[in-house]
Order: C-alpha cells, then sequence, then structure tokens
C-alpha cells in the first residue's frame, strides 16, 4: 500500500511556535515530527508516500526533499488553499491511485506497527482507535455490539478520566507489542456506551469518496455516512500515542521520551 502523511494544516493551537514554522517540522528528540513518521513508514516497509502541504508548504518541501531515502519515493499534493482533512485527502487522489491507502495524521506520535494495517474485504475504512486522553473525554466513535457480541453495555465499564498523561506514559516499557491485552476490534458506529478516540492512523479505500467533489470539506463526515452502510471497521491500540496539538503536549512527549534510550 501506498501512505499518506497529512501536513498540510496551519497548527493554529501551536502558535506561536507556528507562525514561522510549520507544525510537521517542530522538533520532537531533536528530529522533526514529519521525520519520525517517515522513519515509522520506512521501518513498516512502504515505499511509497504522499504528503499534503498548504501552510507555509515549501519549507516541508525542502526539509522533506533532502532527507528522502532511496527506498521511498515522496509525491507533494499542494494546496494553494486549505482543504481540510478530506478535501486534501480528494485532492491527491490522483496521486494514491485506485487501491487502499494508510492515513497518518501529521500532529501525532505513536509506536503503533504499521506494518499490521490492512482493510477487510468490502470495507471503506479501517480505523485504529486509542483510550480517550484528557483533552478529548468525550472520545469519537464506537464498536457495535452486533459484530462484537462480547461488547454488550451490560458488560462495558464507564469511561474513566485517565490519569495525567505525565503519569501514565512513563510506566510504559520501551517494547510493548508483545504485553498488550489483545485488542478490541470490529465493526465501528457514530455513538455507543463505550467511546473511543480516533488515532489519526486509518486505511482507505479511495471509494470513500465516491461522489464527492474538490473543495474544502472535513474527513469524519464521510467516515460517519460510511458507518451508517456498516463499512467502517477499527481496533483498539493501547500503546503509546501522542497527540501533539498544544506547545505543552510538544514539551510533555519531548520530556516523556527523553527518559527512553529509544530516540
Amino acid at each position: 500500500m501506498k501512505a499518506m502523511i497529512l501536513a498540510a494544516g496551519e497548527g493554529k493551537r501551536m502558535r506561536p511556535l507556528t507562525d514561522t514554522t510549520p507544525k510537521p517540522l517542530l522538533p520532537i528528540q531533536g528530529k522533526a515530527i514529519i521525520e519520525h513518521h517517515m522513519d515509522h513508514l520506512v521501518a513498516a516497509h512502504f515505499e511509497e508516500l504522499v504528503i499534503n502541504v498548504s501552510y507555509l508548504g515549501e519549507q516541508i518541501v525542502h526539509h522533506v526533499e533532502a532527507l528522502i531515502q532511496p527506498s521511498l519515493t515522496v509525491h507533494f499534493s499542494r494546496e494553494p488553499d486549505l482543504l481540510e482533512t478530506g478535501g486534501g485527502i480528494f485532492n491527491a487522489l490522483p496521486l494514491l491511485g485506485s487501491e487502499p491507502f494508510v492515513l497518518v495524521n501529521g500532529d501525532t506520535w505513536t509506536d503503533y506497527p504499521l506494518q499490521n494495517l490492512k482493510l477487510p474485504e468490502g470495507m471503506l475504512a479501517h480505523l485504529v482507535l486509542v483510550d480517550n486522553p484528557p483533552e478529548h473525554l468525550s472520545g469519537d466513535f464506537a464498536f457495535s455490539t452486533d459484530s462484537h457480541p462480547e461488547l454488550q453495555s451490560s458488560s462495558l465499564p464507564p469511561n474513566q478520566p485517565p490519569k495525567p498523561l505525565s503519569k501514565i506514559q512513563p510506566k510504559l516499557p520501551p517494547k510493548l507489542h508483545s504485553k498488550l491485552p489483545p485488542k478490541l476490534q470490529g465493526v465501528l458506529k457514530e455513538q455507543g456506551d463505550v467511546q473511543y478516540t480516533y488515532s489519526g492512523i486509518a486505511v482507505l479505500h479511495p471509494k470513500l469518496f465516491a461522489g464527492c467533489e474538490p473543495g474544502r470539506y472535513a474527513l469524519p463526515p464521510l467516515l460517519r455516512n460510511a458507518m451508517r452502510a456498516g463499512e467502517v471497521t477499527g481496533e483498539l491500540y493501547q500503546g503509546r500515542w501522542f497527540d501533539i496539538g498544544t506547545p505543552q503536549r510538544l514539551q510533555e512527549i519531548n520530556a516523556l521520551l527523553a527518559e527512553t534510550d529509544e530516540f
């Protein structure tokens, strides 16, 4: 599969850091956020990458072009006017082709094993969900109990406000994948007794955008429409994941990852 990194946003919540620097170029452990994504994708054996750019986009283009490895082909989808997530992906479809592709939000950091991603047959999207972070306790989507009987509401615990990030993340071991409990997975719906947060990692089929027109619009409404038709699956990931949406959270992830020897 090809992969796409969403990197066109203005990073308004990151100001003043993003007044002159696009958010994907802000540093985590001395390396730009987008470099972490590129390294992650290369390690997962992706060979072709699309990056959409708009706000201060040429800075991103120049930075990435200096980093491209021989094993990776990178295409840029330029947006003279910001198209948001849905419009930006639609604009990039000629570069992505007609097969399912992996989507990664440019303002997150995770150790999710991207090589495991796949789109179940007959689905238009597969989303990676995470436990709700403190800044988004309401979550985004839920698992359908029709497709996942063990998730009946009577057996589900209520959503609990998580502990502050700085208190829970350092306790996670450096290598998590073999130590995590079996993940929840199944068909997704818009609302349920227990909501989870969309991580910004997904596999999408270009058919999700059938009937769309060029323009500025978000991705979630398209996902919700597909959920109503039973065409979206998901999985819950409980490894390390950070939403790097504010200067404070950028400081947090830098401080926490400094405590490991992986970076």
